[in-house]
């Protein structure tokens, strides 16, 4: 047996040392569970610890949910700059089976999450013969650049290590990318997110262990060793959260001296609001969308409504075109690029908007981009015919320069 595991290890050196050789870990040493980046407030920050931060967790959540719930549909150009919807198999890996266990919801929110949080997301492209049936999600994956300069990625899975190559692995970047990586949130973010877990810390670590009432008791008298262990046994049923209101009786000359400051005197409660706000600068999600709000700042109204449509311009709209633009790169079969492309339909973010959605159906209406039943499509409802199909335009205006001319 110990001559087996000298082997094993000996086989697994020469193995690394043999990658080693021809290959450049890309993967910067980041963690989901163990290990991790260091921060300046002592704290290991790894996907797992950092997700324990709600405001990362929310961050993370949102992005995803919100990206993952968008129709997504497959579509070929025609004549005229006209599109047909197509429903290849592909159309159906990407909008509604990706797998045997994940709707695609789960798929692109997992992905999502992935990327947003380590900056790169990863996939494996099941084939039958040349044909692409689904994709498998994979996680613990290492990038490595060989040689030659060709991407390969090291994935570790139930216990054994498998090379895959680049055209077998759906890759999906975050922000960067200049090594054919994208930038990890939390490698980079490690001071902000670290600080927020030492701050949760700090306010676990008042109320579990101080007392409510907390300070000193003192006394002119000079108290015996037992008479110390007896007030030092009487006050620990005073300590903890759950011991908040008791009341504490003093005698022979005792007295309640308050030293320690409670956390909003000790502007750990400031501290712990700020800790949202960077957070949410390394994700691009406004505080407002996970329920945070600067002080004085109402949670309804025109300006919430702004910050809100300004990160789905400026924080989803480019996700959804790195995703677009990566689906046509990796997936889209290369006979068929050029004719093919996927599309989010993102009028769906205006869905939980009546006002706005009405607005958009009524101008799209009169404008003649629209047919009156395309306008029921989107709501849902049952095609009425006849002339509702029709494309009409509001003609009311005319040319200033024939105002009050009759016609000869």
């Amino acid at each position: 047996m110990i001559r087996f595991l000298k082997a094993a290890a000996r086989g697994i050196r020469q193995e690394l040392q043999a990658g080693q050789s021809g290959w450049i870990n890309l993967n910067g040493g980041d963690a989901w569970s163990a290990g991790g980046h260091s921060s300046s407030a002592g704290k290991s920050v790894n996907a797992s610890t950092a997700m324990t931060v709600s405001a990362v967790w929310d961050c993370v959540r949102k992005t995803s949910q919100v990206l993952s719930t968008l129709p997504l549909a497959l579509y070929e150009k025609g004549e005229g700059d006209s599109r047909i919807k197509i429903e290849e198999d592909l159309s159906s890996i990407l909008s509604e089976s990706p797998n045997r266990e994940q709707t695609a919801v789960e798929f692109w929110e997992g992905m999502t999450a992935h990327m947003t949080l380590r900056g790169n997301a990863f996939a494996e492209k099941l084939f039958v013969g040349k044909g692409l049936v689904g994709l498998r999600p994979l996680l613990n994956v290492t990038p490595k650049r060989k040689a030659n300069g060709e991407l390969e990625y090291n994935v570790r899975d139930r216990g054994k290590f498998t090379n895959l190559p680049a055209d077998k692995v759906f890759h999906l970047r975050g922000f960067g990318g200049g090594d054919g990586l994208g930038m990890s949130a939390i490698k980079y973010g490690a001071n902000s997110i670290g600080a927020a877990l030492a701050a949760d810390d700090t306010a676990g670590s008042v109320f579990s262990n101080s007392m409510m009432a907390a300070g000193v008791l003192t006394s002119d008298q000079k108290l015996t060793a037992e008479q110390r262990t007896q007030l030092q046994t009487l006050l620990e049923k005073f300590i903890g959260s759950s011991k908040a209101g008791k009341t504490l009786t003093l005698e022979s000359g005792l007295k309640f001296q308050q030293l320690q400051l409670n956390p909003e005197d000790a502007q750990l409660l400031e501290t712990r609001r700020f800790s949202v706000e960077d957070v949410c600068r390394w994700f691009g999600v406004p505080p407002i969308v996970i329920g945070h709000s600067a002080d004085g700042q109402t949670m309804w109204g025109s300006g919430v409504e702004a910050v809100m449509l300004s990160w789905l311009s400026l924080g989803i709209n480019p996700l959804l075109i790195k995703n677009e633009a990566r689906i046509l790169k990796d997936l889209i079969p290369v006979e068929k690029r050029g004719r093919w492309y996927v599309e989010y339909n993102r009028e769906a973010m205006l869905q939980m908007d009546s006002k706005a959605k009405g607005d958009f159906l009524l101008k799209m209406r009169m404008g003649g981009f629209m047919s009156g039943d395309e306008g029921r499509d989107k709501l849902n409802l049952p095609r009425r015919g006849g002339n509702s199909d029709e494309l009409v335009v509001q003609t009311s205006m005319g040319l200033v320069d024939l105002l009050g001319k009759e016609d000869k």
